[in-house]
C-alpha cells in the first residue's frame, strides 16, 4: 500500500490518511516513551510485536461483540482502521495494584485489589494526564453520561475476557488503558475501542514469577524489553517456536 498524507504523529504510532474514505492507516513504532516523554529509546521490533499482539486481541473481542475501530491488519508494522473521533479520555482498569494507584494510596505493589477499579484520565500531556471524575468528564463536555456508562461497560467486558485470555496462558492482567472513539454512520453514533492493546498499555505479569512482560521493564530499566514482549507474542500463539531450542524468530522476519 503507497504512504499517505500524515495526519498525526503520537508517540508510539503514527496515523495517515486511508484508501477510502472513513479510514486510516495506523503504524507502530519501534519507540518507546515513559513519564508522558521525559524517558524515550527505541526497542527494535517493539512495533511489529505491538501490531500483532494488538490485531490478535482486537479480533478476538470482535469475536465476543466488542465494536472496535480494527479493520484488518495491512503489513508488519501497519493497520487500516475505521477513522472515529477520539474521546479525550484514558480509562484506566485495575485489577492489582501496580504503578500510581500503589503509590497514591501506600499499597503494598502486588496485592490485589477488593474489587476491579475503572479511573479516567484527561489525555493532556502538558497537564501530565490527570486523573479525572465522571462529574469533571460531564462538565467539560468530554463524554455525556451515556457515552461514560458504554465505555465502562465496555471496560469491563474486555477486562472479563482478556483476564480470561491471559490467565490460560499463564499471564496476570494487572492493569491496562483503553481509549475509544465516536464512530458515525450517517445520524448513527456508536462508541468503539480504539487505540490499541499491547503491552505497551498493559501490566502483564507472569503467574508463576511475577516476572513483568510489559513495558515497565522500559519504565524501570529492567532490560529484556523486546524479550519481553515476544514471550506475550509467543503464548499468545502468534510467534512460532523454531527447530529444537524453542528460539523465538525476531519480530522483524514475520509476515
Amino acid at each position: 500500500m503507497a504512504r499517505r498524507r500524515q495526519l498525526y504523529e503520537g508517540k508510539a504510532k503514527i496515523l495517515f490518511e486511508g484508501p477510502e474514505p472513513g479510514t486510516l492507516v495506523q503504524y507502530f513504532k519501534d519507540d518507546a516513551t515513559a513519564g508522558n516523554g521525559a524517558k524515550s529509546g527505541i526497542i527494535t521490533g517493539k512495533g511489529v510485536l505491538n501490531n500483532r499482539i494488538s490485531e490478535h486481541l482486537m479480533l478476538r473481542l470482535q469475536e465476543i461483540g466488542i465494536p472496535t475501530h480494527f479493520i484488518r491488519r495491512i503489513n508488519m508494522r501497519e493497520q487500516l482502521v475505521k477513522e472515529v473521533e477520539i474521546i479525550p479520555l484514558e480509562v484506566v482498569i485495575r485489577n492489582i495494584a501496580a504503578g500510581s494507584i500503589a503509590k497514591r494510596f501506600g499499597i503494598e505493589e502486588g496485592t490485589r485489589l477488593p474489587r476491579t477499579i475503572v479511573e479516567f484520565y484527561y489525555k493532556n500531556d502538558e497537564l501530565n494526564d490527570p486523573l479525572v471524575s465522571e462529574d469533571h468528564i460531564i462538565a467539560f463536555g468530554w463524554a455525556c453520561p451515556h457515552d461514560l456508562e458504554d465505555m465502562t461497560s465496555m471496560a469491563m467486558r474486555v477486562n472479563d475476557f482478556l483476564c480470561g485470555l491471559f490467565g490460560g496462558i499463564g499471564i496476570q492482567l494487572v492493569d491496562f488503558k483503553l481509549e475509544f472513539g465516536r464512530s458515525w454512520e450517517g445520524d448513527d453514533m456508536r462508541i468503539v475501542l480504539a487505540d490499541e492493546i499491547s503491552p505497551d498499555n498493559c501490566r502483564l505479569w507472569d503467574n508463576q514469577t511475577n516476572e513483568k512482560l510489559d513495558k515497565d521493564r522500559f519504565r524501570r530499566d529492567l532490560g529484556n524489553v523486546r524479550e519481553a514482549y515476544q514471550e506475550v507474542a509467543r503464548r499468545l500463539g502468534i510467534l512460532p517456536e523454531a527447530g529444537n531450542g524453542g528460539d523465538m524468530k525476531g519480530p522483524e522476519t514475520m509476515q
